[in-house]
């Protein structure tokens, strides 16, 4: 499109092939002839998908907003494949190179992933918090903000404990485990592991959960997809969890304590849960009268948005001191009539008047 950011594609082809292979937050489609003897090579693509990034197959007359790079079919009529990025936090680049900083992925390469972490526990990467590490991808290649949060929540690790003390606890468990019973089966570690996951298993078995419903969750076509995901979410976004701002800005969703390194200066704030249903009105009551002041003061309330505790404070005042810059003038004009002389009034008199002036200001007006 004339508005996405990303490299033109040097690829023209009347019949091709689009396959995909992902890894971690990464996709790479791979272009290529149908007709075996054609002599455009094969093109790679690799893409990141920002927060809201995604493909959509729709027809090519209505494209979708945001549509920032798009395969045409050749049917009748035609449909497009489009790569859809509201916020373009997403990007394609050419080539099939994955980004080096990444590290292996938790689903495809899971093996892999799980020895890179255990690896690696000396770098100082792993002297930050949990919520915090879960989020690099050198080591954590594919967890995102709703995953850390649904992975430490099943363990019951609070979110700003040390990542180091975490995950070498894991170490020592495993040599442990293989000290203990060094003749245990291939199946019978696979189901003391399921039975008992350990972070990095569920850093591999959680986003396996989510693909595996993928069509239920994430089908266009399924109209309640969305509530679907919601109901399988159990802490991300769920009424009544806490959730805190990490170091990096990102929200991070909990249950009961943050741990030793939470932020200093922030207090965990609830997750609202749903308001009960009010109450319907009896049709039979009375309707109460509304005096004309009573209905002039509602519209002024639905015109004026609700303002702060500062705002309103800063309105009083304004209305306090109106009715005394008023009084002033009305003395000036006095003073500029002749009047008759007023006779003196004694000076503890002038006090009562003005201490219980003061006591009244703030009284209602009787309606």
């Amino acid at each position: 499109s004339a508005v996405g950011r990303g490299p033109e594609v040097p690829f023209r082809s009347e019949a091709y092939r689009i396959s995909a292979i992902a890894r971690g937050k990464e996709l790479r489609l791979t272009l290529s002839e149908l007709d075996p003897a054609a002599a455009n090579p094969p093109q790679d693509l690799v893409f990141r998908f920002g927060m809201s990034g995604s493909f959509r197959l729709c027809p090519a007359a209505e494209l979708p907003r945001h549509a920032h790079l798009r395969f045409l079919t050749r049917e009748s009529p035609p449909r497009a494949l489009c790569f859809v990025d509201p916020r373009r936090f997403g990007s394609w680049r050419l080539g099939d190179a994955w980004q080096p900083e990444r590290g292996p992925c938790v689903v495809s390469e899971y093996q892999a992933f799980r020895r890179n972490v255990l690896k690696n526990l000396d770098d100082r990467a792993f002297d930050k918090p949990i919520c915090e590490v879960l989020l690099n991808q050198k080591y954590f290649n594919g967890i995102g903000n709703y995953l850390r949060a649904e992975i430490l929540y099943r363990l019951k690790i609070p979110p700003f404990e040390k990542a180091r003390t975490v995950l070498e606890a894991l170490k020592d468990q495993e040599q442990e485990r293989r000290k203990k019973d060094p003749s245990l089966t291939l199946s019978k570690k696979v189901k003391l592991r399921q039975e008992n996951p350990d972070l990095l298993e569920l850093c591999h078995t959680v986003p396996m959960e989510v693909i595996m419903a993928e069509k239920q969750f994430f089908d266009p076509e399924h109209s309640d997809n969305y509530a679907a995901f919601k109901n399988w979410l159990q802490c991300y976004l769920v009424p009544g969890m806490s959730s805190l701002r990490d170091r990096s800005g990102r929200t991070i969703w909990f249950q009961g304590e943050p741990g030793p390194m939470a932020p200093k200066g922030q207090r965990p704030r609830k997750t609202p849960r749903k308001k009960s249903p009010q109450l319907k009105a009896d049709p039979e009551a009375p309707t109460p009268k509304v005096t004309p002041r009573a209905s002039k003061q509602r519209r002024r309330a639905a015109a004026n948005p609700l303002k702060s505790e500062e705002e309103e404070e800063e309105e009083k005042e304004e209305e306090a001191d109106g009715p005394r810059k008023r009084r002033a003038r009305g003395r000036k004009k006095a003073a500029a009539a002749p009047a008759l002389p007023e006779p003196e009034v004694p000076l503890s008199v002038r006090r009562s008047r003005r201490i219980s002036a003061r006591r009244g200001k703030g009284a209602a007006p009787a309606v």
